[in-house]
This record gives C-alpha cells, structure tokens and sequence, in this order.
C-alpha cells in the first residue's frame, strides 16, 4: 500500500505531499481505518528516563509539529511519537519553497523554520489525546526572540508542557532559527541548562511530576565540542541527549540539483555523522545519561547500529518518509533481536 501511496507522494511538491498524507493518516485514524493496514505493535520494552517505552523505536520532532496526527501515528507501532518543534507563540517559518526531496540521495534538506501554531494550540491537542503511549514534547525559541533571552521562550514552553508531556526535548540544534546553534556552546549553554533545570525543579514542587529533559544537539560539532556538552548534561543533571538533528553539510550531494540549497540536511547522508557523535557521546558519558539516536536510518540495520554505537532509542523521521510504517516494525524487532542475544 505504501509503495502505491509514495509514488502519488512523491510526484506532488514535497510541502503539499507532507501536508496531504498526515491529512489522509489523521482520516483515516479517525474513521478507524488503519487498522486493517497495519502490523501488530513490537512489544520489546526498554527501561530510558524512567519511562516504560514498548519498544525503542520512536518518531522524531518534526512530522507532526502542532500535536495534530499523533494519534494516528501511534498506529502504526511506534514506541513512542515526539511532536513539535513548537514555541511560545505561533510563526509561519521561512518562505516557501523550504522543503526539498533528494530521491537519488535518500534524503530531504528543510529550511522550515519552526513553523508551527503555538505552544498554548499544541496543549489543547495533547490534552484531548487518545494515544496512550509515550509522548514527547519538542521545544525551542520564537524566530525574533533575541539570543540572549532564549531560556525565557524554553520556560514557557515548559509551563505549558510540563504536565501533559512524557518528556521534554529542548531543540537547540535547528539550523533554521538564526542564532539557534549558538546556545550549543560555552557560556550560552551553561546559562540555559541551568535555567532549564531550574525551571523542572520549580514545576516538580508545584505539580508532584518529574517530567524529564532531553537536549537535541546538532551532528557539526567537533569530537571536543561534544565532549564539552556531554560534561554540561552531567553537571546539570540531564535525563536524556538526542543526538542527532539535520546537519548543514552536503557531503554526498555534488551530484544534487539542490545541493546549493540553505537548511538542514537529514535522510542517508547524515547517517555516519549522526552515529559518530552517538559513539563519542556513549564513551564519555559511560552510561550516565541515555542517548536517544536519529539520523539517516533507513533500514533495520542501520538502527541496530545506532544502538551498537551507544543508543539505548531510536527515532525514525526520513526513512520513514522513504521506507514506509515497514521500517517500524523491522527496526523495533531488529534491535529486540540484538538486545535479547
């Protein structure tokens, strides 16, 4: 069926066809009509954050922004479903066109910009949830918010989502926000990680929920720089790391009409540098903070070697643009197979 249903897709402009299919998902979850289309769920749980995740595939920020297809996407085996990015107030992003399909390369570059509807529209959707997995909540800064007052755009964020999220994803690695990537290092990180916690304990005391954080961070950074942010985690007490986002390096793509193109990179290309930072994250950190692996997988294989490389979860975004709801179920049991040898 998905094969059929990518060739319609993928003949559309790339926005339109992404904008299409979760319409015709979200219909189809609401006529309860996926069913017949879909496999059973792999039920091989993992222990990460506290959190019971039924298996350790997950879907990353970014296909579903505004909380609005969750629901549907929770049918079609997901261990869990992370929404967003979203921010304070609503923006439209970037001008269009700002999505890009690369077929030959197996990969997408999107120069979205956040676009999303709000902080205060995505609750309203959560909190009207069927879906009864994990549901993480990605967050980051209005496009116009200065650098300098970025932790206050994050603390909003978090009053709203503190208590209907199963966690919180702290996005500071977008390459669409100007001046977003800056908060990766030195004094801009320390600053905003302490703020960060700070704000979790405030919210902790108030409702009597821990909800734990994760920090998204980009594939571009040096082994030392990497180094340098698994050490603020430690210091601050972090419960998870994403590793990674989109990168703003077109290696692979000379042979691409769209190789020029700004924004970030994501899909097969990615793929290596993604697994690099999860290794040089997993052998300094040892095993104090989990690390959630994304980028560029594609097949089972290259899941499993997300988790061999140090990953205790996955997150699947372009591949399951290229691949299919197959690649779910094939990854979720590929890594159930490795971790049960």
């Amino acid at each position: 069926m998905y094969s059929i249903a990518k060739k319609l897709l993928f003949s559309l402009n790339p926005e339109v066809a992404h904008e299409l299919s979760l319409d015709w998902l979200g219909a189809a979850e609401r006529l309860h009509l996926l069913q017949p289309f879909v496999k059973k769920m792999v039920s091989a749980p993992v222990e990460v954050m506290g959190i019971r995740f039924p298996n350790a595939v997950g879907l990353a920020a970014g296909m579903d922004k505004d909380g609005e297809y969750f629901n549907a996407f929770g049918h079609l085996g997901f261990g869990f479903i992370e929404v967003g990015t979203v921010t304070p107030l609503a923006q439209p992003g970037n001008p269009k066109p700002r999505l890009f399909r690369l077929v030959e390369q197996e990969a997408v570059i999107n120069r979205m910009g956040f676009n999303n509807k709000g902080v205060q529209n995505l609750v309203s959707k959560v909190k009207k949830r069927r879906y009864n997995g994990v549901l993480g909540i990605n967050i980051g800064k209005n496009k116009l918010t200065p650098e300098e007052n970025a932790l206050s755009d994050y603390e909003k964020c978090m009053d709203a989502v503190y208590e209907c999220a199963d966690y919180i994803t702290i996005n500071i690695s977008s390459p669409n926000t100007p001046g977003l990537r800056n908060l990766q290092f030195g004094e801009n990180l320390e600053k905003l990680l302490k703020g960060i916690k700070a704000k979790q304990a405030e919210l902790m005391a108030k409702t009597g929920k821990k909800t734990p954080i994760a920090v998204k961070i980009a594939p571009d950074m040096t082994d030392d720089e990497l180094k340098a942010v698994a050490d603020q985690l430690l210091a601050n007490n972090y419960e998870a790391v994403v590793a990674t986002n989109t990168t703003i390096s077109r290696d692979g793509l000379e042979s691409s009409e769209y190789k020029n193109e700004a924004g970030g990179l994501s899909g097969r290309p990615v793929k290596d540098k993604s697994t690099h930072a999860i290794k040089v994250l997993a052998d300094h950190l040892q095993g104090a903070i989990p690390i959630i692996g994304v980028g560029g997988i594609m097949s089972s294989e290259d899941a499993v070697e997300k988790i061999e490389a140090g990953a205790s979860l996955v997150q699947l975004y372009t591949g399951f643009i290229y691949q299919g709801p197959e690649l779910v179920a094939e990854a979720a049991s590929a890594i159930a197979a490795l971790t049960a040898s």
